[in-house]
């Protein structure tokens, strides 16, 4: 039976929805990515220099801005505030929770979308995704195509829609898979061919007229909200909408109405409405029927919250290293380069130096683990080599911001014209648990062998969620190869345990995790040793550099 409420009060909170760019934009916005200072290109004209000789001139330090409250990405046209996601997934990795799918179901220009940007407003989470049915809609053959142009198709027909497809990409999308949904131009009656890519929702919003007349649909509704609003006015917003918005004429928008929309909802949507959970009347003017569904939401969020961190830190522990990890061979000129890089007393200059001299080291050593297929060349003197050769399409490298980013360089300077991504992580405060704030891959990276990029990794959570990122994106679990300068033995647990298949690669593994998930002896706060920034005193973990 559904529950039908019926008063209004005003909503002022405003939920600002995320940039969704063709190549996968898909956070919040576009956020700077400034690498270091100095660039591995110029690494020959450094004078040689003796590892263990460190010089003593340091470079000035500022005050680090990471940490900001409320949190905020900067591009170069504006400021927008933000927050991250939380773990969707246990630490064996698997997806723990689903989005929570809103249905929204009503007949034409009945408010459906209004009702659905109230819901957004008033729920107040981040990573809120509303999809429309209007997407959905089936390509026209060219009969189809002269019918639309003279009114004469039944757009609001369960024939019109393509439900296999809607169907495939809300699944994946509950699953929190990354989904592209195609965007119909309702000018032209035709899909266009830039499709939207859309990641990383916490609530699904779903509207349409038919939202209610698939089977395999209702399934994946956890909440089914019907907007009941009278016909006169559905009509009248139909002919505002369809003439100023659609370039359709009056005479049209009224002989469509009257022969295929009107028998529609009386055939195919007015009947669900025995299948919904709520009814609003009024639509989006109709605040307290609004008001009961954000609590029920709430309510069902609340229920679906996890904690990773925690539990990584508790797990594995005594466990014999996976056979996954390699460490680079500790050479006398790699342990003097730790010893450099570790000491508290080296100024940034020589840590930037001795940093990215590791980092190109280590680069090479992961790239020898690439599968490579034989191939013949013949030489300048007419020879012919046996040789090798990259055994897939192309390598991406994919950083976490912000530490993870300064070995890009050293990535770009031995594989030429590689891929970039990047991934922001921070920790949230308030629960000590890593959200994720930005994201942008290339496109096609399910394709790539991808080299997973950050600075030191501790309790492994937020490699974890950036491994996590890319499989949802369908880069295979054996094509990841994980790089970091420095890991904490149980950061390679909780990654080996939770993706046996992921390639792990450092220069260094310590043994111990501190109260504040430090690695013990450690590096320090390597993002703000590199980029010369001091965290402030009341930030007692770093969001990178430190990890998780």
């Amino acid at each position: 039976m559904a529950a039908t409420a019926s008063q209004a009060q005003d909503v002022h909170s405003q939920q600002q929805q995320p940039d969704e760019a063709a190549d996968e934009d898909r956070s919040v916005s576009r956020a700077d990515s400034g690498s270091g200072e100095d660039s591995l290109d110029g690494l020959p004209q450094h004078t040689p220099r003796c590892p263990l000789t460190p010089s003593l001139s340091p470079r000035k330090r500022t005050t680090s801005q990471s940490k900001t409250e409320p949190p905020l990405l900067r591009t170069n046209k504006r400021t927008i505030y933000t927050a991250g996601r939380p773990p969707w997934y246990n630490v064996t990795g698997t997806t723990f929770t689903e989005a929570f799918v809103i249905g929204l179901c009503g007949g034409s220009a009945s408010g459906k979308t209004t009702v659905a940007n109230r819901i957004i407003e008033a729920l107040d989470v981040p990573w809120v995704v509303l999809l429309s049915m209007d997407s959905f809609y089936k390509v026209l053959n060219k009969e189809e195509q002269e019918l639309a142009a003279k009114n004469e198709y039944n757009f609001d027909h369960p024939e019109a829609f393509d439900f296999e497809l809607l169907v495939t990409v809300l699944r994946k999308l509950k699953k929190g898979k990354s989904i592209k949904v195609p965007v119909y131009d309702f000018t032209s009656h035709s899909r266009r061919k830039e499709w939207k890519t859309v990641y990383g929702a916490n609530v699904v919003i779903f509207e349409g007229i038919l939202a209610f007349a698939n089977k395999e649909l209702l399934k994946l509704l956890d909440m089914k909200v019907f907007v009941d609003t009278d016909s006169d006015i559905r009509l009248v917003r139909r002919l505002k909408r369809d003439i100023t918005e659609r370039g359709r004429d009056l005479n049209g928008v009224i002989k469509q109405y009257n022969k295929f929309v009107k028998p529609a909802f009386e055939q195919y949507i007015e009947p669900t409405v025995q299948v919904a959970d709520i009814v609003v009347p009024r639509g989006g003017e109709n605040f307290v029927a609004l008001d009961l569904i954000v609590q029920h939401v709430h309510s069902q969020l609340e229920k679906r919250e996890i904690t990773v961190r925690s539990a990584l830190a508790s797990a594995h522990q005594g466990q014999p290293l996976p056979k996954t990890l390699s460490v680079l061979e500790s050479t006398p000129q790699v342990r003097g380069m730790h010893t450099i890089i570790r000491n508290k007393e080296t100024n940034r200059d020589e840590f930037i130096f001795y940093s990215k001299r590791l980092m190109r080291l280590l680069i090479e050593h992961a790239l020898s683990f690439l599968p490579l297929k034989p191939v013949s060349v013949e030489t300048p003197q007419g020879a012919i080599y046996e040789g090798k050769r990259l055994n897939g399409k192309r390598i991406t490298g994919v950083s976490i911001l912000r530490a993870g980013e300064t070995m890009e360089q050293a990535l770009m300077a031995v594989c030429k014209d590689i891929r970039l991504g990047k991934i922001l992580i921070q920790t949230n405060h308030d629960t000590g648990e890593p959200e994720l704030h930005y994201l942008r891959l290339p496109k096609e990276i399910s394709e790539d062998y991808v080299i997973l990029m950050d600075s030191t990794v501790s309790t492994g959570a937020a490699a974890l969620m950036a491994v996590r990122v890319l499989l949802d994106h369908d880069v295979p679990e054996d094509k990841i190869f994980l790089l970091s300068l420095l890991m904490a033995e149980m950061g390679v647990h909780s990654v080996a345990y939770a993706f046996p298949r992921v390639r792990i690669i450092s220069t260094a593994v310590d043994k111990e995790v501190n109260d504040q998930f430090h690695i013990i002896p450690g590096i320090g706060n390597f993002g703000d040793r590199y980029f010369g920034t001091d965290a402030p005193s009341d930030w007692y973990e770093s969001d990178e550099g430190m990890d998780y």
